[in-house]
């Protein structure tokens, strides 16, 4: 292999903080991962990690936008949301079947193999890794 290529391919979108932008964030990934047998689960996680960042963040807000990263390698997929701060820590809630609201991470860690959430208030990273070839995880962030 020539020491300038590199297996592992990353896509980066920058989407203003509207909710319109979720769709656009949804179809980024899967028009990226066209093909691949993950490319619905993550999708899924890509919606709800963007709309988390929208609703519990500044990236809501009037002047708010999110960042999504897009790693594709030959053993893992790795997606990643990043918010404008303001909020708290994401963080895995279990929640009783009648909650409106407070399941999204719990449904990303059920359809992930592993959840890392990096950050401060200034701005939190969520990353969401499916492994190519493994069973569905469930790991905890």
């Amino acid at each position: 292999m020539h020491e300038y290529t590199s297996r592992v391919r990353v896509w980066g979108l920058t989407c203003p903080g509207f909710p319109e932008e979720v769709s656009r964030a949804r179809r980024w990934t899967r028009d990226i991962l066209r093909g691949s047998p993950l490319a619905d689960d993550a999708a899924l996680i890509v919606s709800e990690l963007s709309t988390n960042a929208l609703l519990h963040t500044s990236s809501g807000g009037e002047h708010g936008s999110f960042h999504l990263a897009l790693a594709v390698a030959p053993q893992v997929i790795a997606l990643s949301v990043t918010d404008n701060g303001g909020g708290g820590a994401p963080k895995v809630e279990h929640q009783n079947q009648d909650a409106e609201h407070g399941r999204g991470l719990d449904m990303v860690s059920a359809l992930a193999h592993r959840v890392v959430v990096q950050g401060t208030n200034g701005g939190y990273t969520v990353t969401a890794e499916l492994f190519v070839n493994a069973q569905r995880g469930g790991y905890p962030c």
